[in-house]
């Protein structure tokens, strides 16, 4: 089994981030091949700041690592140090039809929270769709919002085939996160662009402020509660074990158990979870020429899959003469 997921460099990662996919990456890393990317391309569509874009990837990396990633096993890796995913992503363009593109829900939505409707906004599903059939990737590890483009990737993948005839690609599917979706401090969906996000990194008193800052009802302290309506509560549900979840319901229906009192045990509940990666990331931070080793050493291990891949489906084109031989598709037009 091979599973491939990628991750946005567009900001400090926050809950969110963790329970939907990171967590489940950690989890999936020994399971077969596992290969995970530091989307880079696609942040270019948000992120157009130079400093910003390297620093935001620099924080994808250590996080992974600092949270249990094991450097030597997944291949952990950017995105943009296998260029053929960009050569992969022009050949599927050619195959697949406006209309495909047009239907794509997440393109309607960012376009309507106001970002710019670029040609790589709208064309993004091909990256993507690049991304997992150029590892022959048999399972895709993501939210419900992503099904879409991994089954927009399954139409890309047999457009190529059945236009060349050859079973170039694998069909990817995806696998669903058991997380539901993460409450942010204002109980919309957590997200930078809301503003409403707990840091995966944050700690003392900033830590403190968000958490105490978390909307709940106007009940007092004295009144029975409803924990399943409690923002507090659902975060604190995704930190603690069935009996703790238990025993705090309990609480909440019984009265005399404050907001602040749940504040204070999700506060705890996160400062244990995350201290360990807190220590590990800032042990990182001394060595990132060791970050970046890794990063380089597992985009190699990434290319040479991303190669073959991309021979076959060059030779399948008609890009690679019968003489050339399958290895001309691994120089660049340069070093030819």
């Amino acid at each position: 089994m091979r599973i491939l997921s990628g991750v946005q460099p567009s900001g400090a990662l926050h809950l969110g981030n963790y329970f939907g996919a990171i967590q489940q990456h950690i989890e999936l890393q020994h399971q077969g091949t596992a290969l995970y990317f530091i989307a880079d391309y696609h942040a270019l569509t948000t992120v157009q700041n130079a400093a910003d874009l390297r620093q935001n990837v620099r924080e994808v990396a250590l996080a992974y690592l600092a949270l249990g990633l094991d450097p030597k096993g997944p291949i952990f890796f950017r995105q943009s140090d296998v260029p053929e995913v960009t050569e992969l992503a022009w050949l599927l363009s050619t195959v697949t039809g406006i209309g495909l593109l047009e239907r794509a829900h997440s393109y309607k939505e960012k376009t309507a929270r106001g970002i710019k409707p670029s040609v790589g906004l709208f064309t993004y599903p091909v990256l993507m769709a690049a991304d997992i059939l150029i590892y022959r990737s048999n399972l895709v590890p993501v939210g419900r919002d992503q099904v879409q483009h991994i089954e927009m990737a399954q139409d890309m993948a047999e457009y190529f085939n059945n236009t060349y005839g050859r079973q170039v690609f694998t069909r990817p599917e995806y696998r669903l996160t058991s997380t539901p979706n993460v409450p942010g401090l204002d109980g919309q969906k957590m997200s930078k662009s809301y503003g409403n996000t707990i840091g995966i990194f944050d700690e003392g008193k900033e830590l403190k402020k968000k958490v105490m800052s978390i909307v709940t009802d106007s009940k007092g302290m004295e009144e029975p509660k409803d924990p399943a309506s409690c923002n507090v509560f659902t975060l604190y549900s995704l930190f603690a074990t069935e009996d703790e979840k238990r025993a705090m319901a309990e609480r909440y229906r019984g009265g005399s158990y404050g907001y602040g009192h749940a504040k204070q045990a999700l506060l705890a509940k996160i400062e244990a979870c995350f201290a360990p990666a807190r220590e590990k990331r800032q042990q990182l931070l001394k060595d990132l020429s060791f970050v970046e080793d890794v990063l380089g050493s597992n985009a190699a291990r990434a290319r040479e899959i991303a190669r073959q891949t991309l021979a076959s489906a060059r030779e399948a084109c008609g890009l690679i003469s019968q003489h050339g031989g399958a290895g001309n598709s691994n120089r660049s037009p340069s070093e030819k």
